[in-house]
Order: structure tokens, then C-alpha cells, then sequence
């Protein structure tokens, strides 16, 4: 009979954190693309199904349009990075290259939309909003397809849902690690809080923190950033 496999490694502390920072980014895109653009999500495809219907149902075919751009989106962004990451080799304690380089991809995608928002002043119109609202949906669903790809050594940063149900159903503090799992919920809160404020304060600047905590998270993944790892 022949030993069990050993269990697949979790992740690293650092690589917590990196997912920590990644869900607090994930929600400030969703603020923005809720909020700022067409009142659809950029990486929860749950909740832009439903309001697929929805819009359907209403006859509203500015809803419908902006619903199918974020699933197109994020389905591309998705595929692409599933056969790009589809021979990153057997997932480790740590992210792999091509995992890093999606979450990388991410962030250039994240950059782009900040550039464009700022040059419009926070208030996007007509073809440019839609394709902020692609975009946004594409980087999305490359960061997905990356967590999933980094395996154990990941977890889901754009959708939350199940993480909420495996907690409850588990139990708090039943399984060890766990106590990430509220700070990453926290995270998403102050993502999202954080470009709410700069929507009403300051518009053309709403897209940046993004950009800022997706750079955060990849210095803290390599383990350079902000603390020494032992």
C-alpha cells in the first residue's frame, strides 16, 4: 500500500499578506467599476449575471451592454491566463514565475485604467468608459486565474463568498491560519472605502490605490516588502 501524498503547502506568511493586499486592491476596483463606471462588477461574474437578467428582464440595454463587457472581460482575462499559467508546474509554498508575471500583467492593466482615469478627470465618457469598464474586468479575471493557478499557496481575492461560507461552516478558529481569513474580509472593506472617498473627494485619483496595493502586494510575495521574512 502505498504512503499517503503529503499535504499540499499553504501559504507562507508573506505570501498572506500578498493576498491580504491583493483583496484590499480587488475591492477598490470593484468601488470603481460599480461606483465610478457602469454599475456592474469588474470580478464577481455571480452578481453581474444576475444583473445580466435583470437588465434583460427590464429592457435596459445600456445595463445588458455594460454587464456583457465585464463578463466578456473577465472571461478573456481569465483564458489568457489559464493557458499562460497552465505548465507553471506543480504549485509550491511560494508563487511561480508565470503566476507573478499574471499578477504583474494585473497591475500593468491597473496602471493603464488609472492613467486614463486621471487624464479624464475621474469622469469617463461614452467608448473610453466602456473600455475602462473591459479593462478593469480583464485585470480581474488575470488575478483569478492566477490565486487558482498558485494553488494552496493562494486563495480567492476577487470573490469572497465561499471563503465566507467555508469559515462559518468550519468554524472561527476552527482550522489554523484561519485568522486571516476576517483580516482578508476587513481588507476588502478599506479597498473599497478607500476609492469611495476619492470618488467624491478626489475623482481623478480614485483609480490609484489599486495600482498602489497590487505593487505592495508583489514586493510583498518576493518578500521584500515592508518587513524582513524569516
Amino acid at each position: 500500500m502505498e504512503p499517503p501524498a503529503p499535504p499540499s503547502p499553504g501559504p507562507t506568511r508573506p505570501l498572506h499578506i500578498a493576498v491580504t493586499l491583493l483583496v484590499a486592491a480587488a475591492g477598490s476596483v470593484e468601488t470603481i467599476s460599480f461606483l465610478g463606471l457602469d454599475h456592474v462588477f469588474a470580478g464577481v461574474m455571480t452578481s453581474n449575471l444576475a444583473l445580466l437578467g435583470m437588465a434583460i428582464g427590464q429592457q435596459q440595454a445600456l445595463n445588458v451592454t455594460a454587464a456583457a463587457l465585464a463578463l466578456a472581460g473577465f472571461g478573456i482575462g481569465a483564458a489568457v491566463a489559464a493557458w499562460f499559467t497552465r505548465r507553471s508546474g506543480i504549485p509550491a509554498a511560494r508563487w511561480q514565475p508565470r503566476v507573478m508575471s499574471c499578477l504583474v500583467a494585473t497591475t500593468v492593466i491597473l496602471v493603464v485604467i488609472a492613467a486614463v482615469w486621471a487624464a479624464v478627470d475621474g469622469a469617463p465618457r461614452g467608448i473610453t468608459r466602456s473600455l475602462l469598464q473591459f479593462a478593469a474586468a480583464v485585470a480581474m479575471g488575470v488575478e483569478s486565474t492566477a490565486m487558482v493557478a498558485a494553488g494552496h499557496a493562494a486563495a480567492p481575492t476577487t470573490y469572497l463568498t465561499g471563503t465566507l461560507a467555508t469559515y462559518i461552516v468550519k468554524g472561527v478558529g476552527a482550522v489554523r491560519q484561519e485568522h486571516w481569513i476576517p483580516v482578508r474580509f476587513g481588507a476588502l472593506i478599506v479597498g473599497a472605502a478607500i476609492s469611495a472617498v476619492l470618488l467624491k473627494a478626489a475623482p481623478a485619483w480614485a483609480a490609484v490605490p489599486p495600482v498602489v496595493l497590487m505593487l505592495c502586494a508583489l514586493l510583498a510575495a518576493r518578500g521584500r516588502w515592508p518587513l524582513r521574512w524569516r
